[in-house]
């Protein structure tokens, strides 16, 4: 039997979408960086490193998962407003 995670609020989508095109890197090479413009080699470094708990851990894999399925369209228009 296969787990699948509840789905999430619509609302809470947004916001974390939200998140990946404000939150900047707090610390390393691309300390200052929004999430969204970190390079693909960089989250694939933190995949197979761990990604930190928390908050950056969660946008960060997060981002990782956008980059590796193509869907990074999606925060676009987020990123212009």
């Amino acid at each position: 039997m296969i787990n699948t995670p509840a789905p999430a609020e619509e609302s809470g989508d947004k916001e974390i979408l939200l998140q990946l095109v404000q939150f900047k890197m707090p610390f390393g090479k691309y300390k200052g960086r929004t999430i969204h413009t970190l390079p693909e080699s960089y989250l694939v470094w933190f995949r197979n490193q761990g990604f930190p708990p928390g908050k950056l851990g969660m946008l960060l894999s997060t981002m990782y998962e956008i980059k590796l399925n193509g869907l990074e369209y999606l925060l676009k228009p987020l990123a212009k407003g």
